[in-house]
């Protein structure tokens, strides 16, 4: 889900449905129909991403022109591990040069995709299903900060990670300490977000709690 603060609406990826809705005033609209949607992101240019994780691609539309397919920006070459192929895209960021980082869920990375690029750079994770320092465990997730840095929700390794470009280990910055409750576990982690204090919040999924964290950059 996403907020349109200009236009003080909603954005919802109907994963159920198949479907992106925007609700306006307490009513609904469907925006785009027929979409196996699970990420959405929207940038400072007017355009709305989408990931479709059975196409295994990323689309882009302008908003308020939906009745066209979108443009690919990431995927979009059948199911796979190469650097122009995703498996089963889900949370999406784009910052503010167009750059549409994804997480690829079931190749256990992070891939970034440069506007009108014909493949994406790795950056994060991409040795197997595994949770070593350069491993991932089903990505959910994803935001980058001012810094360039990323931080992933971590699924399978109930863990949060941090990635500087070009590093290629990251490192844990919340949980890591085993499945559980306790306020230095995780159980599940998917949704990620920060506050303009820098504080982390962490969709907690399978403890169904959001935790806030403060963070040493």
């Amino acid at each position: 889900m996403i907020v349109n603060q200009q236009k003080h609406s909603i954005i919802i990826a109907d994963f159920g449905n198949n479907r992106v809705i925007q609700w306006v005033n307490q009513t609904q609209q469907i925006l785009i129909d027929n979409i196996h949607c699970w990420g959405l992101a929207m940038d400072k240019r007017g355009f709305l991403y989408v990931s479709d994780y059975k196409k295994n691609e990323v689309r882009r539309w302008k908003m308020g022109k939906y009745n066209n397919e979108g443009i690919v920006v990431a995927g979009g070459n059948e199911r796979g591990n190469q650097l122009n192929q995703l498996d089963y895209p889900t949370f999406i960021f784009v910052d503010e040069d167009q750059f549409v980082y994804v997480t690829d869920r079931d190749n256990h990375r992070v891939m970034k995709w440069r506007k009108d690029a014909k493949k994406g750079t790795l950056m994060a994770g991409g040795n197997g299903k595994g949770e070593d320092l350069n491993q991932l465990s089903s990505p959910q997730g994803i935001i980058v900060n001012y810094l360039g840095e990323i931080y992933v929700a971590d699924f399978g390794n109930d863990r949060v990670m941090r990635w500087c470009e070009g590093e290629e280990e990251g490192e844990i910055v919340v949980g890591g300490n085993g499945k559980g409750n306790q306020t230095n576990q995780l159980n599940g982690p998917t949704g990620l977000s920060f506050d303009d204090g820098g504080n982390l919040y962490v969709a907690d999924c399978e403890n169904d709690r959001i935790q806030k964290f403060e963070l040493v950059l």
